[in-house]
């Protein structure tokens, strides 16, 4: 029997094989499935990682930083802006993601946005340069009975049209505001300029221009002046590049600049927080503006600009080489640096006596951190200055909303008018309210019927 059983197994390798196959088919099976389940399992909680990063999920919300002097204006508006003190809460999804903010700002603007009706006017330049404007009237009176214009700039390459600004003109009419906001000269589609340049960083020809038509067509009015971007660059810049500029006007607002274009030049060209994508974005956007005018920079005599600087910029991949080949060509200057030196409003802001609020975001990816440094150090030195910075906002976003879906009216639009409602009426009771304690400034308030908080 020991024979058969040995000659059995020596002739019989393949079945010996089988059974031990077949035991490990039956040991690994089930096992097999719960190790392909773990990798799911592994995929699905990275891909929520990646969200949840990307879309800065655990971010908490909060109050604006504000820094500035106490002083009993600035005491007044921390009792009648609650914007100032309150939570800024964005859409839970996405708002928190200051590049989303960003790209939907970039891509729609506005949501459900308004159409206001306005006038279009037309400036002749000394220079043979036809700035435009366009006029909104108020479509009510205004809390405290006066005449008051928000003078505004857009962004890099903006109009009246934009749908950011639309929905800020709407809303600021219905206030009681007159709104004037300036096209920037060579922006409006289907208009041919008239001379051989067009906007650039710093030029603050085309909306003084602005300003001075509205002084004249409207004496009793006083001024709010609105810059977004690179608007809020200009506006400062016109501010305090004459004291004349700031004849009546009663505050000055600048939403996400920059202040300093050849500190940012660099970080512009970096790729953290995807600055060099939106670099090349907004050059790209840039470039074909400036080509839609080519006929017109390259046929007139006294034009700067000539084929070669046009071959330069077919080349361009970022504002900074736009910049140099084309840009600064329009008021000759002889460098880049001193193109951006000259064109900045770091160099004035500190000759800005009106009350003037700055508003940045955190989470801005356009703005380098280190650029946030110079309002900070202005607000500690300048009576008369607010910096406000948010946490999430992006750039010209500030969109709020329950989940998912944005509110058509975004936070930065409320708080620009309820900043300016508040200066207004500090200006209106002004002999009785400049006084420096709280005492009479509540006793002041609780005349008028504003309700304190906090």
């Amino acid at each position: 029997s020991c024979q058969l059983y040995h000659a059995v197994h020596r002739s019989s390798p393949v079945s010996t094989m089988a059974t031990l196959s077949d035991g490990d088919v039956h040991t690994f099976g089930p096992e097999l499935p719960a190790m392909f389940d773990g990798v799911k399992l592994a995929a699905v909680a990275t891909v929520l990682y990646i969200i949840v990063r990307c879309l800065n999920l655990k971010s908490t919300t909060a109050a604006p930083e504000v820094i500035y002097q106490d002083t009993p204006l600035n005491r007044y508006l921390f009792k009648t802006c609650p914007l100032l003190t309150k939570e800024y809460i964005p859409p839970l999804l996405w708002g928190k993601s200051g590049h989303l903010q960003t790209a939907l700002y970039g891509k729609m603007g506005r949501v459900n946005t308004p159409t206001p009706c306005g006038v279009r006017k037309f400036l002749p330049m000394q220079d043979g340069a036809t700035a435009t404007f366009d006029l909104f009237e108020a479509l009510g009176d205004h809390c405290t009975g006066d005449d008051i214009t928000m003078v505004i700039c857009p962004g890099i390459g903006n109009h009246s049209e934009k749908n950011y600004i639309r929905t800020f003109v709407d809303h600021s009419q219905r206030q009681g505001y007159r709104c004037a906001v300036l096209n920037h000269l060579g922006a409006l589609p289907n208009m041919e300029l008239t001379s051989p340049r067009m906007f650039t960083y710093g030029c603050t020809w085309e909306f003084a221009a602005m300003v001075g038509y509205i002084k004249r067509a409207f004496p009793q009015t006083m001024l709010v002046v609105v810059g977004f971007s690179l608007g809020g660059n200009i506006v400062c810049k016109f501010l305090g590049e004459n004291r004349s500029n700031q004849d009546r006007v009663l505050c000055g607002v600048s939403v996400c600049q920059g202040y300093s274009a050849l500190r940012a030049q660099e970080t512009f060209l970096q790729w953290d927080q995807c600055r060099r994508l939106y670099n090349f974005v907004l050059a790209g956007n840039m470039k074909k503006l400036i080509l839609s005018h080519r006929s017109s920079l390259l046929s007139m005599n006294s034009s700067n600009i000539g084929d070669a600087d046009m071959s330069r910029l077919y080349a361009a991949t970022s504002l900074t080489q736009i910049d140099d080949s084309i840009m600064r060509k329009f008021h000759g200057y002889s460098s880049l640096k001193e193109y951006y030196e000259k064109e900045s409003c770091v160099h004035h802001i500190q000759k800005v006596t009106v009350p003037l609020l700055l508003v940045n975001s955190s989470d801005d990816p356009l703005i380098h951190q280190s650029l946030l440094a110079i309002p900070r150090t202005l607000a500690g030195k300048m009576p008369n200055l607010i910096f406000a910075l948010t946490q999430h906002g992006g750039h010209l976003g500030f969109f709020e909303g329950a989940v998912l879906f944005p509110q058509p009216l975004t936070w930065i639009d409320k708080f620009i008018v309820e900043y300016t409602d508040a200066i207004c009426h500090w200006e209106k009771n002004q002999p009785s309210c400049g006084r420096s304690s709280d005492q009479d400034i509540n006793s002041c308030l609780q005349s008028r019927g504003v309700t304190l908080s906090g």
